[in-house]
């Protein structure tokens, strides 16, 4: 891909979907930590609408999936919640 078409976005696209779904993750992961950092429940941080309108179901398990959200709510309370989420699809 040349310069311009990366510059004004021509060419293939979906090579730019990447990055900004990494840093959407990035910061979904980062409101669950600093929600249940706050004394939420993991269960009530996955139901709560900002998080509900910004991923999907696969999102939010992919989140239950990153180490610092592990280290944070803990590997059983991300199992846990994991399998509620699955429950509901």
């Amino acid at each position: 891909m040349g310069f311009f078409s990366k510059l004004f976005g021509t060419g293939d696209e979906t090579k730019t979907e990447t990055p900004r779904s990494t840093s959407k993750d990035d910061a979904l992961a980062a409101y669950v930590v600093r929600e249940h950092k706050q004394g939420r429940s993991l269960e009530d941080i996955l139901d709560d609408p900002y998080l509900k309108n910004r991923a999907t179901d696969e999102q939010r398990l992919r989140l239950l999936e990153r180490p610092e959200v592990i280290r944070a709510v803990g590997e059983h309370t991300a199992a846990t919640a994991a399998e509620n989420v699955r429950s509901t699809t």
